[in-house]
């Protein structure tokens, strides 16, 4: 019986997790359409959002430090507790990105993209979410193969952040007086490029909760694959 509500309780975290992480890749997206189609209302609201956000994560690392309290559990069952208040970290700050951007459409004065950035920023969003997705998915079912997988696609948001922030950097030479849109587009740039980063980090953990081992993807110096 004890065996049976301990697995509910932490089927019962993971839902919350997987909540968590579906309303963060929605929001990436949102990030990317608000700041593109400069709509204010959006923004707000991805900023308004942010306060559920950390609310779950609380609520998520709470639940789980509670389990270890009362349940001291070893074994599979820490590593998956772990995970879990890991994973709800990392969806929480890639979120404070998000609200990033939210504030860069209310604060920055008119953004106008450079033509050869233009298209950029929806990429990067849009791959960083697909990545997030694969990464939840994973998560579900421990597929650590695929979570060794994802983090490659983090390549090709680097290599859009480095086309916008030359694009950024040329209209800046140019015209000076574009400096402060510039700068705003900039860190929102930044930001997606970070989210991806961040789910890097999520794959890191999944890896983690399958074998018992801590890997880095981003390091030379990581372990080879078992």
């Amino acid at each position: 019986m004890a065996r049976e509500m301990f697995d509910r309780s932490l089927k019962t975290v993971q839902d919350k997790v997987l909540g968590l992480g579906s309303a963060v890749e929605e929001n990436l997206v949102k990030a990317a359409k608000a700041l593109v189609a400069k709509d204010r209302q959006m923004a707000q609201q991805l900023i308004d959002f942010d306060s559920w956000v950390n609310t779950q994560r609380i609520e998520i690392v709470l639940e789980c430090l509670t389990l270890i309290a009362t349940q001291q559990p070893t074994g599979s069952d820490m590593r998956s507790l772990a995970t879990n208040i890991e994973i709800a970290g990392e969806l929480e700050r890639i979120h404070d990105y998000v609200k990033g951007i939210g504030k860069i459409v209310l604060t920055t004065g008119i953004l106008e993209f450079p033509e050869s950035a233009r298209s950029v920023l929806p990429a990067m969003a849009e791959i960083t979410n697909e990545m997030l997705r694969a990464a939840m998915l994973a998560y579900v079912e421990v597929d650590v193969t695929a979570a060794r997988a994802i983090p490659l696609r983090d390549d090709e948001v680097d290599a859009l952040y480095k086309t916008a922030s030359h694009a950024l950097a040329v209209s800046v030479t140019t015209d000076i007086s574009t400096y402060e849109q510039s700068n705003g587009l900039q860190w929102a740039y930044h930001n997606l490029e970070r989210s991806a980063d961040r789910v890097t980090n999520i794959c890191e953990w999944i890896v983690y909760k399958g074998t018992g081992r801590y890997v880095e993807f981003d390091s030379e110096y990581e372990s080879p694959p078992e």
